[in-house]
Order: C-alpha cells, then sequence, then structure tokens
C-alpha cells in the first residue's frame, strides 16, 4: 500500500521519521535501494518493509511516497528476490493507519 505525505507533515528527514515510527535500515545489496523494517515478533519475519521516495508534485511542493507491504518470509531459494508478501489485508492497512497518526496535520506546517 502506498501513503503520499507532504514532507512538511513529517517534521525531519523520512529516514529518522521511520527511524521514530520504530523501523529499523535494511541496506540492500542487489538493487541498491534502500529500505526499512518493523518486526511483528522477536523473529526477523513476519515484518513490515517499506520503501520511500521523494519528488515534488506539479506545484513544486516535496513529496514523500511509502510503499508498505508486510513480509511473510524471507525469500524461498538464494537468488532470488521474490517472497510470500501481502500488499494490502488488515495488518497492513492497520500499520498504514498507525503511521498516518504520526503525521503532522496541515494546519501546523
Amino acid at each position: 500500500m502506498k501513503l503520499l505525505v507532504n514532507k512538511k507533515q513529517l517534521g525531519e528527514a523520512p529516514a529518522i521519521w521511520l527511524r521514530h515510527a520504530g523501523y529499523v535500515f535494511i541496506p540492500e545489496r542487489e538493487d541498491g535501494q534502500e529500505s526499512f523494517a518493523r518486526r511483528l515478533s522477536r523473529d526477523f519475519y513476519p515484518r513490515f518493509h517499506v520503501y520511500f521516495t521523494e519528488a515534488k508534485d506539479n506545484s513544486g511542493q516535496d513529496i514523500v511516497t511509502f510503499n508498505l507491504h508486510l513480509d511473510q518470509k524471507r525469500p524461498g531459494y538464494q537468488g532470488f528476490s521474490r517472497h510470500n508478501a501481502e500488499y494490502d489485508g488488515e495488518l497492513v492497512e492497520n500499520e498504514l493507519a498507525r503511521l498516518k497518526s504520526l503525521i503532522l496535520p496541515d494546519l501546523f506546517i
């Protein structure tokens, strides 16, 4: 699921905001894209996994797009990045709602 946010509503850099939301940085070796994860238990899986990108909208505002999914388990075959992931569903929707609750309202911008 995707969450689009005006960068000012985060109140800080997206990576720091994610850390304050309980996520930890995961270095990606294959494609070089940075991502963050939040475990659901003491085990590494299942975990919420989020990527973000920054861009400007048509009016010049800085927009951050968070792409969230739930990794159920690690990839089953060496060299393959495919894994069991859920991009919607109750757990993902609840986590997205939790993240939305951490965003500063427009009136504080």
